[in-house]
């Protein structure tokens, strides 16, 4: 028929399409939105990082956006293998849980993968004329160097201002909301810090004996974490007051009759705190496992809004990277914070006598508007008992 030739004729003379792209385009495909995943409750909104562009092939899992929240970054996919057909907020934009994020023609990465048709072949090009006779160079006059110009003189007197290079950058939501956190504890807490040491010898050689059965049976290895947050966990149980926290709107103490457990962890992106729960039931191996699963999801950024909500406590250790002594800041709303450091050996005197011993110096920081003296020295002191003989912790001493 007249209208089944014209379509034949259509196709011949569309060239850029090869006969895969065709059957793609008029199949049409399903073009889904996909929107913001929910927040959680702590959680308002994000900032959205793209990672692919318009007109980007992506796979099915694929990461489209990122959405960096106050405390961790959401990782977007995409729903199906695909084309990005629309980014519906900017990049850096900020979104709510729900809100549109793009438009997927799904199947259309069939279609982006297809091999671009062949070019036709361009005629050659016809020769460059020869070159004209070579002329005998014409004298030019030498060119005076420019005057040197005068520097101005900004500072007033006399004196000349060194710039130096600089770059500035915008501080992304994770690392403003840990300025503005930082900033509220102190204005807020009075805080303090009391100070101890602690002989690591003992944990040492327990680790020494212990971690290769250990890691054969578990599959992780033993590390040092573990028994400083048992240690923290049986120090919180027995001075309620430094796991406790004040209510500033009511003006009331809220004393926890769990302990929840913040352990600091540093990404590329800023500090997270991802939380063990119900520290205070577990043993070694529970909380060994817990830390393990939480630190591969940090270095994956792959930590949920609810794995950092809450906290009743923090430990901060950074010994990992060298540091002898140093005072941490609290986590608000917590009301304390312990700092560890590095393991160094020191000359101690040993019943009487001076002997070398691996010792890591440990800091209390806390609120002295809810922890007195006498209760954060106790605590320190019960942190101390537990690793450096962790028996008592089978004594209850």
């Amino acid at each position: 028929s007249a209208s089944g030739k014209s379509l034949c004729t259509a196709i011949d003379s569309a060239q850029c399409f090869n006969s895969r792209q065709l059957l793609f385009c008029c199949a049409g495909d399903e073009v889904v939105t996909v929107k913001t995943p929910a927040f959680a409750e702590s959680v308002t909104e994000g900032d959205v990082r793209w990672e692919k562009a318009v007109g980007d092939s992506v796979k099915e899992d694929e990461v489209v956006c990122e959405i960096e929240t106050d405390k961790t970054s959401v990782q977007v996919p995409a729903p199906a293998a695909g084309v990005i057909e629309e980014l519906l907020v900017p990049d850096g934009g900020k979104v709510e849980g729900g809100t549109p994020l793009f438009k997927l023609r799904k199947g259309a990465a069939a279609a982006a993968e297809a091999a671009p048709p062949p070019a036709a072949e361009a005629p050659a090009a016809a020769p460059p004329p020869p070159p004209p006779p070579a002329s005998a160079p014409t004298a030019m006059p030498p060119v005076p160097p420019p005057a040197a110009q005068p520097k101005p003189d900004i500072t007033g007197d006399g004196s000349q201002m060194v710039c130096s290079p600089s770059v500035q950058v915008k501080m992304n939501r994770m690392r403003l909301r840990i300025a503005q956190r930082l900033k509220e504890a102190q204005n807020t807490c009075a805080m303090l810090t009391t100070f101890n040491e602690v002989d690591m010898s003992n944990i040492q050689e327990m680790r020494t004996v212990y971690k290769d059965a250990f890691l054969k049976k578990h599959s992780i290895k033993l590390g040092f974490m573990s028994a400083f947050v048992k240690a923290a966990a049986y120090a919180l149980t027995d001075q309620p007051a430094v796991n406790a926290v004040i209510d500033d709107t009511t003006k009331e103490i809220v004393y926890r009759e769990y302990v929840d457990i913040s352990v600091a962890v540093a990404t590329p992106k800023g500090l997270v705190v991802p939380v063990i729960r119900n520290v205070e039931t577990m043993n070694f191996t529970d909380i060994e496992k817990a830390i393990n699963a939480l630190g591969e999801k940090a270095r994956k950024n792959e930590l949920a809004v609810e794995d950092m909500d809450g906290g009743t406590f923090t430990i901060s250790n950074g010994g990992v990277f060298g540091s002898m002594f140093g005072t941490p800041i609290i986590n608000p709303p917590q009301s304390a914070i312990l700092g560890m450091h590095g393991i160094f050996e020191r000359p101690v005197a040993i019943n009487g006598k001076v002997e070398i011993r691996p010792m890591m110096y440990v800091a209390l920081t806390y609120d002295h508007r809810l922890v007195d003296g006498r209760e954060a020295v106790t605590f320190l002191r019960k942190i101390k008992a537990v690793v450096e003989d962790p028996r008592v912790l089978l004594l209850d001493m």
